[in-house]
Parts: C-alpha cells; sequence; structure tokens
C-alpha cells in the first residue's frame, strides 16, 4: 500500500476503531498529532508505535513542536524558546546565536524522535513586519539575512537528530494582519517586492531542505487563488523558479482561509492539482470523512517518493538521549539564552 496524500488527526490519546479504519485508508498517509494526544511520554511513544504500525510502509507521525506558543508536548519534554528569541540573540551575538539554534533544532528533534515523531513543522522563517499576530514571535527576525542564518543552522540540528525540516509559511505569512486560521489574509505586493520573504527559502533550499508548508495566503498580484492552491506558485515559484525538489504540505485544509477553494473536496483538488504533495485536515472529522469518500486522485511515483523521504531516521531511546553529553550541552546552552528547560526526570520512565 502507498502513502496518500491526506495527513488527519486523532481525537484523544488512544486510537478508537473508527480512526483505525481511517489510517488504513489508502488516502491516508500521515497524522498530526495535537496536545489532546498527549498525556505523558510512555504513552505518546505507545500512540506513536500503534500509528506506524497501523499498516506498511508506515505512517508519518508529525507535530508543530517549534517552541514557545507553539509547542504541543511540554510536561517531560524540554522547554523551548520562540524563535524570536534566537533572532534577539543574533542581534548580541551572531556566532553564538547560530550555535544555539542548531543545539535548539537538534534539541527539539531529538526528544520528538526518540519518542518516534517523524516530523515536526519547523522552522517558521516568516520574516516579522510587526503586523501578524498569528505569527509574532514565531519568527526569528525581521531581516531576511537573519532569519536565513538561523534557520539554517536550526534546520542543520534536526537534520543532526535524524529529522527533516520544513520550513513554513511559504511564501510568506509575516507581512498580513489577518490570520489564516480564520479568514483569507491578502498580500497586496507584487512578486519583486517579495524577494526578502523569500531568501530564507532559497538559502534552506541550497542546503538540501526536505520540505515546505504554503500558507493559505492571497497574492493578487502572482495570483488570484491563495499561494496553497497556486499553481503559479508552487509549481512556477517554489518548484521552477527557486528549483525546491522535496515535498510541499498545504497548509491545513480545514482553516478559515482556505475556504476560498470551496468545499473540502474542491480545496483537496485544488491543492493536490497546484502541486501539493501532503494535505493536513485538523480538527474537523466530518471533512476527512468527507475526503476519504469523495477525493479521487491517483498519487505520483515522484509525490510518493518525497513522502517517504520524510521518515524520521534512526533515533536515541529516551534514557540515553538524556545521558548523552549532547543533550546536557543543550540544556546549559538553553540556560545561558535566557530559557531554562522545565523538564522533570523520572527514572521509572520508559
Amino acid at each position: 500500500m502507498t502513502l496518500g496524500p491526506l495527513m488527519i488527526d486523532l481525537a484523544g490519546r488512544e486510537i478508537d476503531a473508527t480512526e483505525r479504519e481511517l489510517l488504513r485508508h489508502p488516502l491516508v498517509g500521515g497524522v498530526i498529532l495535537f496536545t489532546r494526544n498527549f498525556h505523558d511520554r510512555a504513552q505518546l511513544t505507545r500512540l506513536v508505535g500503534e500509528i506506524h504500525g497501523a499498516r506498511t510502509p508506515p505512517l508519518l507521525v508529525a507535530v508543530d513542536h517549534e517552541g514557545g506558543r507553539v509547542q504541543r508536548f511540554r510536561t517531560e519534554f524540554s522547554r523551548l524558546p520562540p524563535a524570536r528569541r534566537l533572532g534577539q540573540q543574533f542581534d548580541i551575538d551572531a556566532r553564538g546565536a547560530l550555535q544555539l539554534a542548531r543545539r535548539i533544532g537538534w534539541l527539539m528533534a531529538a526528544e520528538l524522535r526518540a519518542c518516534g515523531i517523524d516530523l515536526s513543522f519547523a522552522p517558521c522563517v516568516d520574516l516579522d513586519y510587526g503586523v501578524s499576530e498569528a505569527i509574532g514571535d514565531r519568527a526569528f527576525h525581521a531581516r531576511a539575512e537573519a532569519v536565513a542564518q538561523l534557520a539554517v543552522a536550526y534546520a542543520h540540528g534536526m537534520r543532526d537528530a535524524g529529522m527533516a525540516a520544513t520550513a513554513k509559511h511559504f511564501p510568506g505569512h509575516g507581512a498580513v494582519a489577518l490570520d489564516s486560521h480564520a479568514a483569507l489574509p491578502v498580500d497586496r505586493r507584487e512578486l519583486e517586492d517579495l524577494e526578502e520573504d523569500l531568501t530564507p527559502y532559497r538559502r534552506l533550499i541550497d542546503n538540501g531542505l526536505a520540505a515546505i508548508m504554503v500558507a493559505h495566503v492571497q497574492f493578487p498580484a502572482v495570483d488570484d487563488k491563495p499561494a496553497s492552491l497556486s499553481s503559479r506558485w508552487i509549481r512556477g515559484v517554489l518548484r521552477e523558479s527557486l528549483r525546491f525538489s522535496g515535498a510541499v504540505f498545504a497548509d491545513d485544509l480545514s482553516m478559515g482561509a482556505a475556504a476560498a477553494g470551496g468545499d473540502i473536496v474542491a480545496r483537496a483538488q485544488a491543492a493536490l492539482a497546484a502541486g501539493c504533495d501532503v494535505l493536513p485536515v485538523c480538527n474537523d472529522r466530518a471533512a476527512t470523512s468527507r475526503l476519504v469518500s469523495g477525493l479521487k486522485t491517483t498519487p505520483e511515483p515522484v509525490s510518493q517518493l518525497r513522502i517517504v523521504r520524510l521518515r524520521g531516521r534512526e533515533s536515541q531511546p529516551w534514557d540515553s538521549l538524556v545521558a548523552s553529553s549532547a543533550w546536557h550541552e543543550a540544556q546549559e546552552a538553553l540556560a545561558r539564552s535566557g530559557s531554562a528547560p522545565v523538564l522533570t526526570l523520572n527514572s521509572g520512565a520508559s
């Protein structure tokens, strides 16, 4: 069985009978986890193992775990700072900030990989224009060069831990005030005026970036469709101009901004036609049911290959990880940055 384009969610901390059937559906290729799916590390590790074991090849398991206000698992995990903290350090000591970014990228990914999770949707490489509440301190910096350098260091840390990086939200969510979770933001700049926003993507792509998440933001000077549903943006700018060969994720298709694409099946069809490989659908079980019964598509072999390549690589068990010098060095770096981790170690935990 191949991995389908849909990435779905789960209602709770265990897989119920209906969800188990959904996980076996050929249109499903992955699961995204939320705080509601987490009790402790042992439970999380069991859940991830059950998801992976539901079929062959194993489904991808992903989570938003950037740090700051977007960190789904907190208890028994290191408390990670928001990206802005790294940008502030960059202004004080650029070299030290890049070392810190690599350590934090590694720490985030290594702890998740120790629980079996394949992907964290990070780093966020939107520029901080000071207008987007949805982005805010999730952005590294206002300057494209600073964002590019920090993002590359962070992605290298993730790679060191066995996890592929996913840069977001292409081509940029930082210059719009509206939150795409609720409504469709519109950025009226011309394509040539977006060069700074694209700079981090160029640098990451040059460094082997594996995945990109595309925003539900409309750029009418480029295309009348949101970027996530736009062949001009995905096949044109991203694939042809930027030469990106990795996996393309749409942002969550159940978000308010995606409604510009029609009902959930129409949105999914539009995103696939535009060039997306993976379609997350979150917090809307009815929409998921409509998709698995109504979406007609045959995954392209090259898209399948991109998805399979996102599987996490070999990782350390948790006890070995927290005993390692690398983990302790990362904790010390966090403490020096002014963001001491909140972590309770239990020798009896798995």
